[in-house]
């Protein structure tokens, strides 16, 4: 298990964390000492927005943006990696028009849609007609298995979620449903992606991972940075393995959640939630200078 920062506000700049592995320690390095190869990556809702009950009003750490823009400059790219459309992450997060992210990327749908600050423009393919199926089927289905009382079903464009956050016995409510939403979508020709008392109905073939791995080597870079939180972000972690095996450094750091130990114990680094991020980030830019 990674080491945790200390996210005190007492403390005006805390050090840059020790990963607790050798491989991680290796990552770190590679960023410090080449930044300007070096790509940071992360996840948005739980990494760099706090997890909220209601996800139409999650909104960026106070501080992310402002941290961000400050980091920039000094590495080769930032990039945003979420399961939301694109233009929903980049207004929730407040991403445009913002000096120093000139060239932030937010690679939404898990890379289906890409946002490009410099443009301000989203670029995506048609969306999968399996999704459009299961939209308009899930609410009746939800209903007749009466999995209806507590779970509710959010609109993602290129996929649709059910929450149980909000049932009596989230947990139970989530596990209920695992095995008939995963019938639900193989029938549509999709697949049923896990997060924290969610349930992603999306298309297959698209994950953190392979959008992280194609927009790193689109960019050549030599060193990567990835932070996430939840189950969809394990194929971005696995990502950066492949790279490190590849021979490009990279650091793991978990957006710690006791709702999701297997991301905790893969990291080299964790820390305490988006203010914990944001406290890393900054340090990191101070220590680049």
């Amino acid at each position: 298990m990674g080491i945790h920062t200390d996210t005190d506000s007492t403390h005006p700049q805390d050090p840059l964390p020790t990963p607790v592995t050798a491989a991680g320690r290796d990552g770190l390095a590679a960023v410090l000492a080449h930044p300007e190869k070096s790509v940071i990556a992360l996840d948005f809702d739980g990494t760099l927005a706090p997890i909220v009950a209601d996800p139409e009003q999650a909104r960026a750490h106070p501080d992310a943006v402002p941290t961000l823009a400050a980091l920039a400059p000094k590495v080769a790219a930032v990039a945003v990696v979420t399961g939301r459309p694109a233009g929903v992450a980049v207004r929730y997060g407040g991403f445009a028009g913002v000096p120093g992210l000139e060239h932030l990327v937010v690679l939404g749908h898990y890379g289906a849609e890409r946002w490009d600050a410099a443009s301000g423009r989203v670029s995506a393919p048609a969306p999968d007609p399996g999704v459009a199926a299961v939209r308009a089927e899930l609410p009746g289905f939800l209903d007749r298995i009466g999995a209806w009382q507590g779970t509710w079903i959010e609109e993602k464009g290129r996929a649709v979620a059910v929450h149980t956050r909000r049932a009596g016995d989230p947990q139970a409510a989530f596990e209920a449903l695992r095995e008939p939403l995963a019938g639900l979508a193989a029938r549509h020709g999709l697949v049923v992606e896990p997060g924290r008392l969610v349930l992603e109905l999306r298309p297959p073939g698209i994950d953190k991972g392979v959008a992280l791995l194609e927009y790193v080597r689109d960019v050549s870079a030599g060193a990567v940075l990835y932070a996430g939180d939840d189950l969809g972000d394990l194929p971005a972690f696995a990502a950066v393995d492949k790279l490190r095996s590849d021979g490009v450094p990279g650091l793991l750091v978990c957006s710690g959640s006791d709702e999701v130990t297997e991301l905790r114990e893969r990291a080299d680094v964790v820390v305490d939630g988006p203010a914990g991020v944001v406290r890393l980030l900054s340090a990191l830019a101070d220590q680049l200078g």
